[in-house]
Order: C-alpha cells, then structure tokens, then sequence
C-alpha cells in the first residue's frame, strides 16, 4: 500500500480509502442494500489488513448507524492512532434556522454527536458534506476552527461544492489565521469530470486533496 499525505494538513493516509456509505442498519436510512454489522466488519478488517488506514464516513449513513459500526470495529481491531477516520456534517435543518441555532453551534452539536456514535473523542478529517446556502459560510468556518482548537478535528474538508466556494471558505479563513479545508470530496469518474474544469486545477495550485467519491459511476464503467 502507498501512503501520502493529504494536502497541507499533517495526515498520512492510504491511497486507497475505504468509504462506508454501504455499512449500517438497512432499515434505519435511504438505502436498503446496506450491510449489517458482522459483514461490514469483515470487509473493515480485510481493508485493514491489506494497509487501508483511511476511513470515511458521515452522520447521515443511515441514520448514524454506519458511523457507530465503523466506530466500533476500528476500536476492537486498530490502534486509533494507526488510522485516519473521516466523517460528515450535514447543513443546518428547518428545525435549528427556527429554532436560531447559528452555524457555529450547529457545527458543534453535529460533531458531538458524531464522536458519541463514534466512541472516540476526535475525528482526523471533519468534511462539511455539501454547501449550506441556508447558512453564511463565515459561520461554518468559525464552528470548525473551534472544533480544531478544541482538539476535537485534525483537519477539515468539503465535499460537494464548486471551485468558487472552496476559495471562498478558505480565503476567508486564511485571512483570520483558521483552519482551512485541506481537502475536497467530489463526484468524478470517467463519465462525469467536470471536476477537471477548475476544481483539479485550483486544488493542485493551493495543494488541497482530491478525494473523489463514485469511482466506478455506480457499477456503470464496473
């Protein structure tokens, strides 16, 4: 297994990484082909034996489950140090705009929660799982760096968004001395590459990591 680290943060990861969207209980999110505990951690411990140390998952994978299986095998069978676990946040809900939560609270409430199903008190990589445009990205920026200074993340990323945004988010956070997105998750495969438009191109320049989801379209070039 080849190792790199990933864009400017000090994370030594896998080149390959194992994303987690298929483990966690069918019944409890959108997707019904999911696997359940004992045959996701069969294939958690085949990666781990074959020097996968990158783990990706997020807290909407099924309902939190996926986040809770993986977080308990990582536990039983690696060293938390010996692996680099990623999870997501989700934008703020219809819920927390009424109700006033900001963007910084909502970052810390996601991320608690995440580290409760986890069993861990850090995440390596906190991805922001897609834009919220319901929330300015000043907001979302200021919860992450608190979430760093606090020692709870390692470094932070973006996944679905534009080029545009990701200098946005960043630019706004090097000019006050935060943390930035280190890496950037986005759909590209050989069917869909409009990320080589601009988004390969302004991550090589600033050296944020690619890591794209959906390499095979889905089982369509499989």
């Amino acid at each position: 297994m080849e190792y790199v680290k990933l864009g400017n943060s000090d994370l030594h990861v896998s080149r390959i990484c194992l994303g987690c969207m298929g483990f966690g209980e069918a019944a409890a999110g959108q997707h019904r082909w999911t696997l359940d505990e004992e045959n996701s951690n069969e294939i958690i411990k085949a990666a781990l034996e074959n020097g996968i140390n990158f783990f990706d998952t997020a807290m909407s994978y099924q309902g939190g489950t996926s986040e809770m299986f993986v977080g308990r095998v990582l536990r039983d069978f690696s060293r938390r140090e010996d692996v680099v676990l990623a999870t997501k946040f989700e934008p703020r809900t219809d819920e927390e705009i009424a109700n006033g939560v900001m963007g910084q609270q909502h970052v810390k409430n996601c991320l608690d929660a995440s580290l409760k199903r986890l069993g861990m008190d850090y995440v390596d990589l906190y991805i922001c799982h897609m834009w919220d445009y319901r929330t300015p990205i000043e907001e979302i920026m200021e919860g992450l760096n608190d979430a760093v200074k606090a020692g709870k993340v390692r470094a932070i990323g973006i996944s679905n968004c534009y080029a545009w945004q990701l200098a946005q988010a960043n630019y706004y956070a090097r000019m006050r001395g935060m943390a930035e997105f280190v890496s950037v998750q986005g759909h590209y495969n050989l069917i869909f590459r409009e990320e080589e438009r601009e988004m390969a191109p302004f991550c090589k320049a600033e050296n944020i990591a690619m890591t794209p989801y959906s390499a095979l379209a889905a089982g369509r070039l499989s």
